[in-house]
């Protein structure tokens, strides 16, 4: 099992900060789903490098007594370079299509993939709203930006049947706030 965790409820917005950690009640978040992580026989983390992630893998660190290892495949959504309003332009890419977003994404899609594909089985991997999408499209054929809205610290679990990733369970849906 492979299992995709959001990072929890971020101190600041998508638009307010360029990396914020976590809020105090995304704090607690990230201690629930250590827990729960815990119950489910992880054994080893890979984060995404962003405060929010790096914050939410912190809980199972210390549960675990162990180290996550930091993957830039598994970030966020890169934006494009001169881009003047972040929430707006991630508006606009989640109302649409991958073949329709642009190549400039390709390679980030193609390289956290990869890197999932790569876990070995009973990893936690904390990672993003967009790029647990970018895996259920993968998996599922989906051409859309945005499949399901994963909620802070729901667990997406994956497993592998003859050798392919499958999903096993979708986390819990929640809001998403862009500012």
């Amino acid at each position: 099992m492979i299992y995709l965790i959001r990072h929890g409820e971020p101190a600041a917005g998508w638009g307010e900060h360029p990396d914020p950690g976590l809020s105090e009640l995304g704090r607690g978040q990230a201690e629930a789903a250590a827990l729960e992580l815990a119950k489910s026989g992880a054994k080893r983390a890979m984060t995404s490098p962003l405060a929010r992630c790096r914050e939410t893998a912190g809980a199972f660190e210390r549960r675990f007594e162990t180290h996550a290892r930091i993957e830039p495949a598994v970030g966020e959504i890169p934006t494009p370079s001169g881009t003047p309003d972040r929430p707006a332009w991630l508006k606009t890419v989640m109302a649409g299509r991958w073949s329709e977003a642009g190549q400039d994404l390709g390679p980030w899609r193609d390289g956290l993939v990869a890197a999932l594909e790569a876990c070995p089985d009973e990893t936690a991997v904390f990672t993003h709203f967009v790029a647990i999408n970018v895996i259920i499209g993968a998996l599922t054929g989906d051409d859309r930006v945005l499949i399901f809205r994963p909620g802070h610290c729901s667990i997406t679990r994956l497993e592998r049947r003859a050798g392919r990733l499958v999903i096993a369970s979708l986390g819990e849906e929640g809001a998403l706030r862009l500012l």
